[in-house]
């Protein structure tokens, strides 16, 4: 266990744990869009700076990447701290501008709009990481992958085509915290929009809905070794 302090609070927490997972633990509001506890840390979207002191020298770092050390004082809300914080919300709502995560966001810091030239009106993706990370270390496929540099940057699948590796499970649309990734279920058809990819929906032998993507349910099951017929019923008539 190591003692540290956040915005004046003495805390005990376990060595190893990083200050944005501490202060959560106790209630302290960090803002983060491109942290989620299922995948690795990335430090990507800079909304969690923190100012800390060490060594009579005070930084700023980026709370989901820095492991908490003893006697650390942590400053989640300094003037150095809310500016930088307001200048990259200023950022992204000029990259993502009709986002309403982002808006909403911007408006709880007092923010009504940019100073920056607003990008593409339609762009929601922040390119967090949060979709690529979940489909590599949760998912297991890297279907999915940050491609190109500078402005150009975005998330695509390999060459632009609809992934011969992709299940369609939809991990990266339900991981994405500004609804970038478009999925809608049509019938007995998955349509994941950004990847211009269609998957075959199971039905279930039951109540006759469909419920996932074969491709999907054939890849759990190989990987789990479960009997051919286990997903021929939907959760929802197995119980």
């Amino acid at each position: 266990m190591v003692t540290l302090t956040i915005d004046g609070l003495d805390i005990q927490a376990n060595e190893g744990m990083t200050i944005l997972e501490v202060a959560r633990d106790n209630g302290i509001d960090i803002p983060s869009l491109c942290y989620h506890e299922a995948v690795a840390p990335y430090g990507a979207c800079r909304l969690c700076l923190v100012e800390i002191a060490k060594g009579g020298r005070s930084r700023l770092v980026a709370s989901c990447l820095y492991p908490v050390e003893e006697g650390l004082v942590v400053n989640s809300k300094s003037e150095r701290v809310m500016n930088t914080r307001k200048m990259t919300v200023e950022l992204l709502l000029a990259r993502c501008p009709k986002s309403k995560v982002i808006q909403d966001l911007a408006h709880s810091m007092g923010i009504d709009k940019t100073r920056f030239t607003p990008e593409d009106e339609d762009n929601k993706c922040i390119l967090c990481g949060l979709c690529v990370r979940v489909c590599q270390e949760v998912v297991g496929v890297s279907a999915i992958s940050l491609v190109n540099r500078g402005t150009k940057r975005e998330v695509a699948p390999p060459f632009y085509e609809p992934s011969t590796t992709c299940i369609g499970c939809g991990s990266c649309a339900y991981i994405c915290p500004t609804g970038a990734i478009e999925m809608e279920d049509i019938g007995d058809t998955r349509i994941i929009h950004n990847w211009k990819a269609e998957f075959k929906l199971k039905k279930c032998n039951v109540c006759g809905n469909y419920f996932a993507p074969e491709l999907q349910l054939e890849y759990i099951r190989e990987k789990l070794n479960l009997p051919q017929d286990f997903f021929d019923t939907c959760p929802d008539c197995k119980q």
